[in-house]
Order: structure tokens, then C-alpha cells, then sequence
């Protein structure tokens, strides 16, 4: 049994969790949250906690238990707290623009790339060169910034590019003359 999904997940105030059927909905100031669980893992709301249990013993099912937990717990500090990734910009000319629901990037190509900014999350950008991605799922953030900056990963060799604030990004020597 997964050690962590014995752990019960801890329902704040100002939250309310439900479950029906498979699915378990989780209420909070900054939003809404649903997760569907699989058949062999259930969840049950007692005392302002969410409980996990799985009767099952196939290592599958196991493993999807403490996932479930795990899963659990990140919804109901993104439903309260919520999740952010801030991505920098370094380089001549490198720049970003929000118009609406459209992020507009300068990044050195012959032409500008849009990016749609997906339902449920907030893009900000500041300088024109520091863009905050927030919202209340995770992997939807991160996923929204790792999308963000594979259109320009930072380069070794002169560091520009989108970077996540505080990457060290390694820097190479260029070619020396003979």
C-alpha cells in the first residue's frame, strides 16, 4: 500500500468536497476542481477530511491509490491557494504582449507567435520580457508554461530565449579562431 495514500487530505475552511458516483468535486474561493476515480480506489468525505482506500492488492491499483491522494490534495490547495509559474524573456528584441485571451511573442523569428491562452488560466506579463501563468490545476499551469517557453528554450551559447525565473541555464564557449 502506498504510505502516502493512507495520509487523508485535510478540507479547509471556505471548501467544500463532494463525492458522487466516481466523481469527487471540490469547491473553493479561487474555483472548482473535479476529479473522475477509477473503479478499485474510493473516496469518502468524513469529518472535513477526503479519505482514500483501495481494497485491492494488484500493484496497478496500488499505485493508482496514492495517485488519487496525491491528486486530491493538489486540487484542494489550487481551489484555495492556487498554482503559478513565472517564465522570463532574455534577448534583443525578445518581447511579449497580451491582447484579450491571446499572448503575442517577439522571439526573434520572421514572425510573431500567438499563443491562445487555454480556459481556466490567467496570463500576465509584465516589462514585456516577465510572463506569470496561473490557475488552479496544476499540470494545466505547467503544461501552459512548458508550452510557452519550448518556443524558444534558452540557448547556451549567447542565454537568450523563455526561461522559468531562476533557471540557470549553462553557458558554452563558441568557437575559438586557430
Amino acid at each position: 500500500m502506498s504510505r502516502l495514500g493512507k495520509k487523508p487530505v485535510a478540507v479547509p475552511a471556505g471548501v467544500t468536497a463532494s463525492v458522487q458516483g466516481g466523481t469527487v468535486t471540490i469547491k473553493g474561493p479561487k474555483g472548482e476542481s473535479k476529479l473522475a476515480v477509477k473503479a478499485p480506489v474510493t473516496v469518502k468525505v468524513e469529518n472535513n477530511q477526503l479519505v482514500v482506500a483501495c481494497p485491492s492488492e494488484l500493484k496497478a491499483d496500488k499505485a493508482l491509490f496514492g495517485t488519487v491522494r496525491s491528486l486530491l490534495a493538489c486540487m484542494v490547495i489550487g481551489v484555495t491557494q492556487g498554482y503559478a509559474k513565472d517564465l522570463e524573456i532574455q534577448g534583443v528584441g525578445f518581447r511579449a504582449a497580451l491582447q484579450g485571451k491571446k499572448l503575442t511573442m517577439a522571439l526573434g523569428y520572421s514572425h510573431p507567435i500567438e499563443f491562445e491562452v487555454p480556459e481556466g488560466i490567467t496570463v500576465k506579463v509584465t516589462d514585456n520580457t516577465q510572463i506569470n501563468v496561473a490557475g488552479i490545476n496544476k499540470q494545466q499551469v505547467g503544461e501552459v508554461a512548458a508550452h510557452l517557453r519550448s518556443f524558444y528554450p534558452a540557448e547556451p551559447y549567447k542565454g537568450k530565449g523563455v526561461r522559468y525565473k531562476g533557471e540557470h541555464v549553462r553557458r558554452k564557449a563558441g568557437k575559438t579562431v586557430a
